[in-house]
């Protein structure tokens, strides 16, 4: 059986590592929510598992060569020492339940960095880099 992965953050559709760029190609299973914070780490997110909060995601069916590139892309570490640790969580999508893949962050990683409340990155990205357009000084 292939493995499922929930990304939530730059793998998502219109993000700037968008999963579709792997081959195979991953297949998309639907949108779906996931307990837990989701903290900005400047070009890209990272989710810690559990707590009161809900994040925004989109499952993909994938194969396990790409589930090793998107071990390499989240810097997995077999100690768990590297920034992301690989994990297994059920998601509901729609009617069904499927068993997911999850990169969360380090707790090392998340010191003083901020709390993306709406728990949506490219949401949340969008704005940014909207908002950053809208300050920047007029020449």
């Amino acid at each position: 059986m292939m493995p499922h992965v929930l990304v939530y953050g730059t793998l998502r559709r219109g993000g700037r590592n968008d999963i579709a760029r792997y081959r195979p190609a991953p297949v998309f299973v639907g949108e779906a929510f996931i307990v837990g914070t989701l903290y900005d780490l400047g070009a890209y997110p990272g989710v810690v598992l559990g707590g009161a909060g809900r994040v925004k995601g989109e499952v993909y069916r994938i194969t396990l060569e790409v589930e090793r590139e998107l071990d390499r892309l989240e810097e997995v570490a077999e100690d768990d020492s590297g920034e992301y640790i690989r994990r297994r969580v059920r998601v509901a999508v729609g009617v069904q339940s499927i068993d997911c893949l999850v990169y969360e962050i380090h707790p090392t990683r998340i010191a003083g960095r901020h709390v993306i409340d709406s728990g949506d990155w490219i949401a949340h990205a969008a704005g940014a880099a909207g908002w950053a357009w809208f300050s920047q000084p007029k020449e």
